[in-house]
């Protein structure tokens, strides 16, 4: 069973209950984190999925009836793409979770720990997947559910919404002007790490890439970047399972990825800075990492340092050849922020970042079916 012990302020450090329902720090308004007893927690069992780390979730009581079989998701070696680019890649592909990307994994926690605390709906502004997902799982749920998405996210994103019954408001611009668009629902807040749980949903992806590999961790770890969850998510779980004596010695220097038409962590880190400022006129083919201003961006340039990582933007152009090239030689065919991870390594093997015989996974956070406006 979990062992959630209490919340704390990602900025402050202050806690907070656990068992209310809670948004962002009370103090500074900044993101929460679960944290855990963690001398209580044995090594995973159960099923193969990501109710076997259950004891790292924030779910009292799982039921296992609500599971749509989410997380366990394989870890591929591209071993064509690794001769090309001269570097040692292994993919852990999302594509193959409920919803067709990793954010089923965290709608799957936050809409569970939701309902366990008496929300009756939620509300969220969305690039698309994440919409898609938490409306499918508030619907599992029996939650209403009001999801804002910009009118340039993929279509299949807006279907899955409609089909949900969830209530959809289509903006113009982006994520940030979804949210504006929502501000008058008087439902739970789900934004991206606006409530607590999202992210644990998403660190199981760390806990999946260590088991897979013997319990052991790669060189290195390249995320596409938007709001970023899944590389604090990822962060989150490297220093849970350190401190479980799960895992030693240095962490995967972990790399977060953007495009250039929408590069805020990248000028943060390039600056040295602690947070990002808002990008303007962000436009990207890979809509995920769509996002002018993360609220964790602070949080996210904590884990590529502590880390020794890296931020790097990639343009439009190289990761929409970067896809094409990954489905002709692997016969995988990516979503764009996928795609990315792939021109990141490119770029990265190139200035010399990564090594060659450094052991490098990336994420494909979708599937690449779910972009049918996006050309190759």
């Amino acid at each position: 069973m979990s062992v959630l012990s209490h919340l704390e302020c990602a900025r402050c450090g202050l806690h907070h209950d656990a068992d209310q329902q809670q948004n962002v720090c009370h103090s500074c308004s900044s993101p929460l984190l679960a944290r855990y007893d963690l001398t209580r927690v044995g090594r995973p069992t159960g099923d193969d999925s990501l109710w076997r780390y259950r004891g790292v979730l924030p779910v009292r009581g799982p039921d296992p009836a609500f599971s749509l079989g989410e997380g366990m998701t394989p870890l591929v070696p591209l071993p064509a793409l690794s001769r090309a680019l001269d570097a040692k890649i292994l993919m852990k592909d999302e594509s193959l979770i409920p919803t067709g990307s990793f954010k089923a994994r965290g709608a799957a926690v936050g809409v569970a720990r939701a309902k366990e605390l008496g929300v009756k709906g939620i509300k969220m502004p969305t690039n698309g997947n994440a919409g898609a997902a938490w409306a499918l799982y508030a619907a599992r749920a029996g939650l209403r559910s009001v999801i804002a998405m910009p009118e340039d996210a993929p279509l299949i994103t807006r279907e899955e919404v409609e089909a949900s019954g969830a209530e959809l408001r289509i903006v113009p611009g982006t994520i940030a002007d979804a949210a504006q668009a929502i501000k008058d629902v008087d439902l739970f807040d789900a934004s991206t790490l606006k409530e607590p749980y999202r992210i644990e949903g998403k660190k199981t992806m760390g806990y999946e890439i260590v088991e897979q590999l013997g319990w052991r961790v790669p060189d290195v770890i390249v995320y596409p970047t938007g709001g970023g969850v899944g590389l604090i998510g990822i962060h989150k779980a490297l220093n849970e399972m350190r401190e479980l004596g799960w895992i030693d010695g240095p962490l995967p220097r972990l790399v977060a990825v953007q495009s250039t038409g929408c590069a805020p962590i990248v000028r943060a880190f390039d600056e040295g800075a602690d947070e990002s400022a808002f990008w303007d006129n962000a436009f990207t083919a890979a809509f995920g990492i769509n996002v002018p201003k993360p609220l964790g961006d602070f949080i996210i340039l904590r884990a590529i340092n502590e880390t020794n990582g890296t931020a790097i933007a990639v343009d439009d152009g190289q990761i929409l050849e970067d896809r094409a090239e990954c489905a002709r030689l692997e016969g995988v065919f990516l979503c764009p922020e996928g795609a990315a991870t792939i021109s990141a390594v490119r770029a990265l093997r190139g200035n010399g970042w990564l090594q060659a015989d450094d052991e490098v996974v990336v994420l494909n956070t979708g599937a690449g079916i779910k972009y049918p406006g996006v050309r190759l």
